[in-house]
């Protein structure tokens, strides 16, 4: 019982110091709301409202098609512009896209002579750049194919492919990436809460005075972990319930209670991986940098911004040691496949182990580092 009291009497401690720290206080907010809430509705990868203007010196059916071949949310409506403008509106950046269709195009198209048209684009904008140029390619030829099929023959495929998307229906970029950036957030935080509070005590001299107080390194950890992960978790359940699922509107398909059993031995492991870098760094710019070299590769070879299975198999055997692999795999499973806990029993038991691994390392670290201050 006294040692259940000293942990929760410094894990209070340790949330009047979070109270006092507004830095810290604003980087919570700031992670668990407006980044969550711009990661899900910025611009995706794929091309999105691209501006595009025609030159059309043909003013032919054919030409026509091609102009009502662009619209949202691939393409702006497409502006008419004359030839002089073309390179005035690429400087500005006000066009990402300039199609010129020459004149005599549909003649040309229907003789059988090969008409050309000229694709002007600016590739400062390279991924718009990148992605629109084989759009606008399908696009046109897409609409010349048809327009001369209704002059010939027109053949019926034999087997036609229909395809279907399980889970996302609609293939919303807000649903993957706003759950996706709660499970980053969780780890990035987690760790720098943990840390940044040990590296604060110590730089401020509040750790000598824990030492003649009586208590051990193990009520100490355990009350910066108790907290730590305390704050992360509401914080996380916050944003989850008021950002994704109210004012971004995204449906969640499993057990929320799973979910957060989950993110509670996940921060079990990452707030005492926290404590470790803790003590291997001497101040808080080497801490930053050590979490910047644990983080990257934590969320990068972890599945959650590209699949697992795409990685050199080596690499994906190294990353199982990593609390993020299974955490990932867990809210992937649980939030967009409704999976329940007899699917992803496996992590959380994976999840405990490490938690409970990385915990005894940073102990023993912890209580090496005490003794070379006392």
């Amino acid at each position: 019982m006294r040692m259940l009291a000293n942990v929760y009497r410094l894990g209070v401690k340790e949330l009047w110091s979070l109270r006092r720290d507004t830095a810290m206080l604003v980087l919570i907010a700031f992670t668990f709301t407006l980044s969550v809430y711009s990661s899900a509705s910025s611009t995706p990868p794929t091309l999105n409202n691209a501006p595009i203007a025609i030159v059309d010196e043909d003013h032919s059916q054919l030409s026509q098609r091609i102009i009502s071949a662009f619209y949202p949310p691939e393409f702006k409506s497409p502006v008419l512009i004359s030839h002089a403008e073309v390179d005035e509106g690429l400087d500005k950046g006000t066009y990402t896209f300039v199609l010129n269709i020459p004149v005599n195009f549909q003649r040309d198209v229907l003789a059988g002579r090969g008409g050309e048209v000229q694709l002007n684009t600016d590739a400062t904008r390279m991924s718009q750049a990148f992605l629109g140029s084989g759009y606008i390619q399908q696009m046109v030829m897409g609409e010349i194919d048809e327009f001369v099929n209704r002059h010939r023959s027109q053949t019926t495929p034999q087997i036609d492919l229909e395809q279907r998307a399980q889970f996302n229906p609609s293939l919303d970029k807000s649903w993957f990436d706003s759950l996706s950036q709660i499970v980053n957030q969780i780890t990035m935080i987690s760790i720098i809460l943990t840390g940044a509070a040990l590296i604060r005590e110590r730089e401020h001299g509040t750790i000598e005075h824990l030492l003649v107080m009586p208590v051990t390194p193990t009520e100490i950890m355990l009350a910066k972990i108790w907290s730590s992960g305390l704050v992360v978790l509401v914080a996380s359940i916050l944003s989850l319930n008021l950002v994704v699922r109210g004012l971004l509107g995204v449906p969640v398909q499993g057990s929320l209670t799973l979910f957060f059993i989950g993110v509670a031995l996940h921060l079990f492991a990452t707030t005492s991986m926290g404590i470790f870098m803790a003590t291997v760094a001497r101040n808080m710019p080497q801490f930053g940098m050590l979490v910047v070299l644990t983080l990257l590769p934590l969320q990068m070879l972890s599945g959650g911004s590209s699949p697992r299975e795409s990685m050199p198999e080596l690499l994906q055997n190294i990353m199982l040691v990593a609390p993020t692999t299974h955490f990932v795999e867990l809210g992937q499973s649980v939030l967009f496949r409704g999976a329940g806990l007899e699917v992803v029993w496996v992590q959380l038991l994976s999840l405990a182990l490490i938690g409970t691994t990385l915990f005894t390392l940073s102990l023993l670290r912890f209580r090496k580092t005490i003794g070379q201050m006392a």
